[in-house]
């Protein structure tokens, strides 16, 4: 069955949104305006304000979506039935193929950027981020429940695990401008960090 199409004023948003990105990653926050945006996406500036009142709520919309996006790409359900290795594996395996995308990583640094430059807004969207759970957060706290993994704090327990991946997979990247990792290095990376996630926390 086809998809309905699309109203004209979903349209628009979605090339406001599109725009927004683009312009935020090529140009930064600060140089970035509301006029430009419009311009590149092809629609007046009175439209641009007429979905988004500021540039701070399209920016904090971005945000949260690079967040979303970054939470479904990292979705693998908890299966009782297969060992703790593999599936972990295949969780941090999704989870090194986003942090390889160089356009997540170049939009991770535009706000990481805001974050430093506007901390008081920055917090706002973060604490809007932290009310919905992450994939790996969830997958942990199933294995938990399911008496196979010791009992920790969840999300304190996802910290500790993407933390060994981002050291490697996010940080230098996004602060030190070094490319993503090759297929053979995310490898490396994923299986040591399951190996010392499952030594410290598998019962």
């Amino acid at each position: 069955m086809s998809q309905p199409p699309q109203r004209l004023t979903d349209r628009k948003r979605e090339a406001i949104v599109r725009a927004a990105v683009e312009e935020f990653r090529t140009a930064g926050y600060e140089a970035t305006s509301m006029d430009r945006i419009a311009a590149v996406a092809g629609v007046s500036k009175r439209t641009v304000y007429n979905h988004f009142p500021s540039k701070e709520e399209l920016f904090a919309l971005i945000l949260e979506e690079l967040w979303e996006s970054s939470a479904a790409s990292v979705e693998l359900p908890y299966r009782t039935d297969q060992p703790l290795q593999p599936q972990l594996l295949q969780l941090l395996r999704q989870k090194l193929d986003l942090l390889g995308d160089a356009n997540f990583i170049d939009l991770a640094r535009v706000a990481m950027a805001e974050i430093i430059h506007s901390p008081d807004r920055a917090q706002e969207i973060v604490g809007r981020m932290k009310e919905k759970e992450s994939g790996v957060t969830g997958w942990i706290r199933a294995a938990i429940a399911d008496g196979r993994l010791q009992p920790v704090d969840p999300e304190f327990a996802t910290f500790q695990l993407e933390g060994l991946v981002k050291s490697f997979a996010f940080w230098p990247q996004v602060t030190l401008g070094q490319p993503p990792l090759a297929q053979a290095e995310r490898r490396r990376v994923a299986e040591s960090a399951v190996k010392m996630f499952l030594g410290h926390y598998a019962r």
